[in-house]
């Protein structure tokens, strides 16, 4: 499959013709239509495409052309104990002053059984029966090694004009009656991150939270939502997009608070890169100053140059806070990975359920 040619998808809208790729994030300000797949770790790729079309009424790629790997074997960088253990030890983390909050995640992996025929938007077609999700979006550029397919719920960044807002998620129940009060602090603590991070490039006094805590229903499970929103100052609105990722990424809602310290934590405790996994994967239209781009969670990858041949990879993550069980976390990671796992290998029927 890496003789197909590059692609993008979002929104209903396709990209082909690739003119051009970088790794500048400044790229984004310049012009022309850009797809993003930016990596924890701090690697982006911007693939700048010539022709980009409304194909919403189309239908997608045949779902039968995805084969996934087989239910079983797929494999987690942390298991049960040292998952829990991790979740023990963020909370002595959190006893001692160091840090409020730490996302905690691990990585499945699972060998494809067919290497040379699996395509990422076949797996986009599977997602979308199976788990549509507000900002789902595909990523193809084999030569470039970046094959990504995201299902997330979760807005990084959207950009209209001088108008940025970011839309993190915190808490997590299969209905809202399991929402705890330790979701909605943990929500909030994240918010109040948000807003730092998006102040030091927003015009003084203009970061508002129109939405806190809001409840949303996805395949599957329920979410807390907020909204941050915030105008961009002056003399960030010619080069937004490589200031705001230099101001924000990565997000909040995926690392911690404060973010520096959770970070540092992260480090110690997980033993496998999160690569797009918890990034940012989406499109910017220099010309019209638009974009969005998602938190990279919800969201498989190949990687063909894994030393066990090539495998899918997924991340599953959770918010450990004081109030944390350290088994009660590790079942939130299975409720989040056990849906997407099914569609990916093939196992789950198609959802006709929206995201309201």
């Amino acid at each position: 499959m890496n003789d197909l040619p590059p692609l993008a998808r979002f929104g209903g809208r396709t990209a082909t013709d690739l003119r051009d790729v970088t790794r500048d994030p400044e790229a984004l300000d310049s012009a022309g239509w850009w797809a993003v797949v930016a990596d924890y770790e701090g690697g982006v790729i911007c693939a700048r495409f010539g022709d980009v079309r409304d194909t919403g009424s189309v239908p997608p790629p045949d779902p039968a052309r995805w084969r996934g790997p087989a239910p079983g074997d797929w494999r987690s960088s942390l298991d049960r104990a040292a998952y829990t253990a991790g979740v023990r030890r963020i909370r002595e983390y959190i006893a001692a002053g160091e840090v409020y909050q730490v996302n905690l995640c691990r990585i499945l992996s699972a060998p494809l059984p067919d290497p040379a025929r699996a395509d990422v938007e076949a797996l986009s077609a599977v997602l979308a029966r199976g788990n549509p999700a507000p900002y789902a979006g595909v990523v193809r550029l084999p030569a470039h090694g970046t094959e990504v397919a995201t299902a997330s719920p979760e807005l990084f960044l959207r950009r209209y004009g001088s108008i940025v807002e970011s839309g993190p998620i915190k808490g997590t129940g299969r209905v809202p009656e399991d929402l705890r009060d330790k979701d909605r602090a943990e929500n909030v603590m994240i918010v109040d991150l948000v807003r730092n991070d998006l102040g030091r490039v927003c015009r003084t006094g203009s970061v508002t939270v129109p939405a806190l805590c809001a409840v949303e229903a996805h395949p599957g499970l329920v979410h807390l939502v907020s909204t941050v929103r915030g105008e961009l100052a002056e003399e960030h609105r010619k080069t937004a997009w490589a200031d705001l990722l230099d101001a924000t990424f990565p997000a909040g809602s995926i690392t911690g608070a404060p973010k520096l310290a959770s970070q540092r934590i992260i480090e110690e405790l997980e033993t496998a890169p999160r690569g797009p996994y918890c990034g940012g994967i989406g499109w910017v239209d220099a010309d019209r100053g638009t974009g969005e781009l998602a938190v990279g969670i919800r969201t498989f990858w190949i990687d063909r140059t894994a030393a066990e041949g090539p495998v899918l990879r997924f991340g599953a993550g959770a918010g450990i806070t004081w109030g944390s069980d350290p088994e009660g976390e590790w079942d939130e990671t299975e409720l989040k990975a056990r849906r997407l796992l099914a569609v990916a290998s093939g196992l789950h029927e198609p959802t006709g359920g929206r995201r309201p």
